[in-house]
């Protein structure tokens, strides 16, 4: 494994600023406010032959009892005992404050290898500030500005210098990322804890807690696989500050770059227009998915609530009528262990290769029971049908006029296809091409 640096400091310190500079793109949230990164985040790092892993980390509040800092301070204790090494960043503009004495003392007593960074430090005059916080006693400080880039070189040759070998650069490893997406409070990161087996992610019952989109490696069953944990997608309107407005982006960007999207309804209040929403956009991207009903422990039920549940679900999800739904309680861990398999099952689906013989005979049979469309005495002709694309099968039919086809008779295909194919849980696309020649009737 490459080794890891855990960049830790006070709020507001400009710690993700540095995290993104160095990882060379915006991974981590930017705000001019305390409290803005809340979980860890890691990027891949090369510097002159050494390969070393970074982890942004929340502003540390030693003394704080309020929750959200204590879940705060929680996840940079896992990202210390994790680290190889420590990156301690500072304010040269504020100067040493009280809360660095602090940060300084938890630093000491992780008995790991540190850095000290003072960042902020724009021009010439802020130079001087930089000899102050040799009182914290952690030696010589590195004076940056993560903005400017200024003194990151230097930085970065102190940090490889203590960092105990070069690690080859190794290729990227194939994995299957899986994107949880809903509403906030709904569950995602109590599910993706649950998954995991440990707390990867802050949880509490103030909604907007997650706002970065938090990826962790996992293997399930001997597959490498990425879980990504998303901020609550609310309502456009309902949007407001600019953190939110940019964990909203990360969120769908999270379902873009994923090959199954897991999402999260919150079973006790039933499902929402904006739960719909956003299955509409996980099938607008061709993700297979699996929706995952939440919350079941707190619904009273009799022997019929599950059909109920399920008509509600099949009514407003009927532009994704191939939707499979799993009633679980994160709380109570009431069903988490299907959430894998069905997850692998519908991913398996969104893979799947149908031979042109196969589908021919599929089509020809359609075909004979239901007769294609005609228009002003033409009827449409289909040649023959061939899967071009997984991930979502992507058929393609040859025709003889495209401005035949029917949106009625396009989804009576794609029903015959789904009776003839397992395709549970994964979007399948329909194209149609003209062809002139008529060689293959089907």
């Amino acid at each position: 494994m490459k080794p890891l640096v855990a960049i830790i400091g006070r709020p507001n310190v400009g710690k993700s600023t540095f995290f993104n500079r160095v990882a060379g793109r915006r991974i981590a949230i930017v705000e001019d406010k305390p409290g803005v990164t809340r979980d860890r985040l890691y990027a891949d790092v090369e510097w002159c032959g050494y390969n070393f892993t970074m982890i942004d980390t929340g502003g540390l509040e030693v003394r704080s009892a309020d929750e959200m800092w204590s879940h705060i301070r929680r996840q940079v204790e896992a990202a210390a005992e994790s680290a190889d090494l420590i990156l301690f960043i500072a304010d040269g503009k504020n100067g040493i404050l009280p809360e660095d004495y602090d940060v300084a003392d938890f630093i000491r007593k992780t008995k790991k290898p540190y850095v000290l960074a003072v960042n902020k430090v724009d021009n010439l005059s802020g130079e001087s500030a930089v000899y102050d916080f040799f009182e914290l006693g952690l030696g010589v400080p590195f004076s940056i500005s993560a903005e400017q880039g200024k003194g990151i070189g230097d930085l970065l040759d102190e940090i490889t210098s203590k960092l105990k070998e070069k690690t080859p650069e190794t290729a990227a490893e194939e994995r299957v990322k899986i994107a949880v997406i809903g509403r906030p409070n709904a569950g995602k990161s109590s599910i993706v804890n649950r998954i995991l087996g440990f707390e990867r992610v802050i949880v509490s019952d103030i909604a907007g807690t997650t706002r970065d989109a938090i990826d962790t490696d996992f293997e399930f069953n001997g597959t490498k696989c990425t879980l990504v944990d998303t901020a609550g997608i609310r309502k456009k309107k309902n949007v407001g500050e600019d953190v939110e407005y940019y964990s909203v982006v990360r969120a769908l960007d999270a379902v873009r770059r994923a090959d199954i999207a897991v999402i999260v309804i919150d079973s006790s209040e039933s499902i929402t227009e904006q739960d719909v929403r956003l299955a509409g956009y996980v099938d607008e991207h061709g993700k297979p998915s699996v929706v995952l009903m939440n919350k079941w422990d707190k619904v009273e039920k009799d022997t019929g609530t599950i059909n109920k549940f399920n008509a509600v679900l099949k009514e407003e999800l009927k532009f994704m009528d191939y939707f499979v739904p799993v009633y679980i309680s994160a709380l109570k861990g009431q069903r988490i262990k299907n959430i894998m398999p069905e997850l692998f099952r519908v991913y398996q689906n969104s893979q799947r290769r149908v031979t042109t013989g196969v589908l021919n005979d599929i089509i020809r049979q359609a075909v004979a029971v239901t007769e294609p469309p005609s228009k002003n005495g033409k009827r449409l002709k289909i040649y023959f049908v061939t899967q071009a694309l997984v991930g979502p099968p992507t058929f393609v039919f040859f025709v003889n006029d495209i401005k035949l086809i029917h949106f009625s008779y396009k989804r009576y295909l794609e029903n015959q296809l789904r009776k003839a194919v397992d395709f549970d849980g994964t979007p399948i696309r329909l194209e149609f091409k003209e062809r002139t020649s008529d060689n293959s009737d089907a």
